[in-house]
């Protein structure tokens, strides 16, 4: 089986208020590409991919007027996928969604959320995400109340084979300080954002704990925009948010290599335009991690990197695809579950 993660850069943008593709000349978010032009592509990688399932993260809207399951499952008939039904968790007020397009013919899923509902008195334990999370991150005494902006999508799922196991999905809060003004502000900005995205964490890898106390299987996928040196403020909270995640039980051999070498030639996954700079910044934010107990089923990986992965390389309308789809590439997980 094949599992893919991929994060689409304003996929919203592609549908209108019926959720209808929007295959026009129109400016899709994507700097200098049309919504046509990455339709197309999202098509091309889409079906190249061949997975069986893919979380994607920043997945069409849903609101009063759209529908996620809907606009993904029009994309899934326009391109003839396999991956051809959606499901979503609870809907975010971001406009990116996170949801699971699936071939139904080889997995099943649902809608599966864990933990208590909490109300706005929140939880000190691993309450539903859509719920709120107490914790006294910095021990002062006084407790956080923390939230996701994006509730991960947690899904029981058992494949035609009958293999059954929890799927999450996760998109944790960016660390980028947004509306700050002085240099000050920026960085207690900054320093917020990155103890919210921490309690994220903790909060989430609480819920992995809760699953392998049952003896359930469990694999993570997402953007965790997260990893080794990615800001000056890992030091001062000791551990970023993926080492949370991780670990000493969940696996990704991207994270584990990047936090082992901490070298300039670490597995990179996502790719940004730095307009002011006039060069482009890379970095691994997207991971596939799986409990131990499915390192029996031989697992193997594969960033879809345009520039770094040999097959995307050689292809050069696969290359190009990739690159007008999104400022994130797919990873994959090939396992014999």
């Amino acid at each position: 089986m094949r599992l893919a993660s991929y994060n689409v850069e304003w996929f919203a943008n592609l549908f209108d208020n019926e959720d209808q593709l929007l295959v026009d000349d129109g400016w899709s978010g994507r700097e200098g590409v049309t919504r046509a032009q990455q339709i197309e592509a999202l098509g091309k990688v889409f079906s190249a991919l061949e997975a069986d399932a893919v979380m994607i993260v920043e997945a069409p809207n849903t609101g009063r007027r759209q529908d996620t399951v809907k606009a993904l499952e029009g994309f899934a008939r326009a391109f003839d996928l396999r991956q051809r039904r959606a499901v979503i968790g609870f809907a975010n007020e971001t406009h990116q969604e996170i949801a699971l397009l699936y071939d139904p013919d080889k997995i099943s899923v649902r809608h599966d959320p864990r933990g208590e509902e909490t109300g706005k008195k929140g939880s000190t334990g691993a309450p539903r995400f859509d719920g709120v999370f107490r914790i006294d991150l910095d021990n002062d005494g006084t407790e956080d109340r923390v939230v996701f902006s994006k509730p991960p999508l947690e899904l029981a799922a058992e494949t035609a084979s009958g293999t059954r196991l929890r799927l999450i999905g996760a998109h944790l809060k960016s660390k980028a300080p947004h509306g700050a003004g002085s240099r000050d502000q920026m960085l207690r900005s900054a320093i917020e954002n990155r103890r919210k995205q921490l309690a994220q964490a903790i909060w989430l890898r609480a819920r992995i704990d809760a699953h392998l106390a049952e003896g359930e299987s469990v694999i993570l996928l997402g953007d965790l925009n997260d990893g080794p040196g990615l800001d000056e403020f890992e030091g001062l909270f000791g551990r970023s948010s993926v080492e949370v995640l991780l670990g000493e039980d969940m696996y990704d051999p991207h994270a584990r290599e990047a936090f082992a070498t901490r070298a300039r030639a670490a597995p990179t996954t996502a790719r940004f335009h730095l307009r002011d700079q006039g060069r482009y910044l890379q970095a691994l934010l997207d991971y596939i991690m799986v409990s131990q107990d499915l390192m029996s089923r031989r697992p193997s990986w594969r960033i879809w990197h345009p520039f770094e992965d040999e097959t995307c390389w050689s292809f050069r309308e696969l290359r190009e695809a990739l690159l007008c789809a999104s400022d994130h590439f797919p990873v994959t997980l090939d396992i014999d579950i």
